[in-house]
């Protein structure tokens, strides 16, 4: 019985550099093969072509002198067994093919051998002189004496190169092109190894740090060294793998802060509600109020939580409609004028004299609002200002909260909207809340197609911009 499948011999892996070096080494082998073919085909078939031609052109100029000597001699019979005087019919005749008649050339027919090839047949095509071994396949033109054919002069065409004397010839071709192609199948390695080399390396070191950032090694980085396809993928790599790690160490903060905020009620709650039962405290409305507190706190932080991931997933509702930012501010200073009081703030409100109108969702505006106050008032030293104004800036309306000390280190401002952040080192629940108020204004801000910014402030704190669209 055959073992089970498992026990089967894996198929062996190539690399992306051996297949580019095999498929390089492959075309220029068949390039080279098929060259080689071509060329012998075309030396073998126009190498014999050009030899008739000139076999036939050889002939042309011996007609009219057979036809001559034939019309003074009367017959064939002078040039029977008389080799000299048949080549000296067949020899060119001074000024024939040249422009020197006492030092003609050897005509190109004679130096491929024609000539030996050349007989003359009688009228009944029987061999008077010349080659003897005339075949069926010969090239035959008629000898004409006052429009009679008295006799024929006949070509033996030649068949290959070995017939045509080109042998040591096809072999030294054949020996340039093996040496041409073995160049050309060294010179094709050395591209290919290049190719490999230069170009396939990057992409390897990329895929391999891709395998160690799926492993979770998200402080994986490749070395960036030009500035093509590869290169814009190495950097892309990079910035991915940043954000990757970038994202964990945000998920891992996110983890602790979120038990760190729940512990803390959690724990004020646990603590009083055994000292109720152990009868350490009494249950009445000081440590009803206490708990309350803790309980609202923890309430808080669930509902802000929840609103944050609706607004990740972008399932937060906003119903929009026409509403009055003057009277939206208005309602929202009236809230904290008392808790401005009672810390000594100066509470200022700056409005334009018409009415600011937009298309928004009134609840989260003012939801928005009251957070940027909160976190004015929590965050501004007793007997500090807060302003507040509005402009508008033609198709969009901008809102301005401005504070007084204390200030944010600029290196603090681009994080002022993440989840958790507080500019403060300390996590003193008395100073700071969760951290997630301006995280919730930025999502609204967001939502709205409008953005929140911070920067220093003029009075020596925090600058908050917040721009909105008129319409939606």
């Amino acid at each position: 019985m055959d073992g089970p499948l498992t026990d089967l011999p894996e198929p062996m892996k190539l690399s992306i550099s051996t297949k580019l070096f095999i498929a390089v080494l492959a075309s220029v082998l068949f390039v080279i093969l098929s060259m080689g073919v071509a060329n012998g085909w075309s030396f073998g078939k126009g190498f014999l072509d050009y030899l008739n031609e000139q076999a036939l052109l050889r002939m042309t100029p011996v007609l009219p002198r057979l036809a001559s000597a034939y019309e003074r001699e009367g017959n064939w019979e002078f040039l029977r067994n008389q080799p000299d005087r048949w080549f000296e019919l067949l020899r060119p005749e001074p000024g024939e093919n040249t422009t020197h008649p006492e030092r003609p050339p050897m005509p190109m027919s004679d130096l491929t051998g024609a000539v030996f090839r050349i007989a003359l047949l009688d009228q009944q095509k029987q061999l008077v002189m010349g080659y003897s071994a005339i075949a069926n396949d010969a090239l035959m033109r008629p000898v004409q004496v006052a429009g009679k054919t008295v006799g024929w002069l006949a070509v033996t065409p030649f068949q290959n190169v070995t017939e045509a004397g080109g042998e040591r010839f096809r072999q030294y071709l054949v020996r340039t092109s093996l040496a041409v192609g073995v160049l050309s199948l060294l010179l094709a390695m050395l591209i290919a190894w290049w190719i490999a080399r230069t170009l396939l390396d990057p992409v390897k070191r990329v895929a391999a740090a891709t395998h160690r950032l799926a492993a979770g090694e998200y402080s994986n980085r490749v070395s960036v060294a030009s500035n093509d396809e590869v290169g814009q993928l190495a950097r892309d790599f990079n910035q991915l793998a940043y954000t990757l790690e970038r994202n964990e160490k945000m998920r891992r903060e996110f983890m602790a802060d979120v038990s760190h905020e729940l512990r803390t009620p959690l724990s004020v709650l646990r603590g009083e509600l055994e000292a109720i039962e152990d009868g350490v405290r009494t249950l009445d409305p000081s440590s009803m109020k206490s708990l309350q507190g803790e309980v609202s706190m923890l309430s808080k932080l669930v509902d802000d939580l929840y609103e944050l991931s609706l607004a990740d997933v972008g399932a937060l509702t906003y119903r929009k409609s026409e509403c009055d930012l003057n009277e939206l501010l208005e309602s929202c200073v009236a809230m904290f004028q008392e808790r401005c009081n009672a810390l000594h703030l100066s509470l200022e409100l700056e409005l334009p004299a018409p009415s600011l109108r937009l298309e928004a969702d009134p609840k989260r505006l003012q939801q928005l609002f009251s957070n940027l106050l909160e976190n004015a008032v929590r965050y501004t030293d007793e007997g500090g200002v807060l302003r507040i104004r509005a402009d508008d800036e033609g198709d969009t309306v901008r809102v301005d909260f401005l504070d007084s000390g204390p200030g944010v280190d600029a290196t603090q401002l681009s994080r002022l909207f993440e989840r958790f952040y507080r500019g403060e080192t300390s996590r003193n629940r008395a100073s700071g809340g969760a951290g997630l108020g301006l995280a919730i204004c930025h999502s609204i801000a967001l939502a709205h197609g409008g953005n929140l910014s911070a920067d220093h402030s003029p009075l020596g704190g925090l600058w908050l911009t917040l721009r909105l669209p008129r319409s939606a």
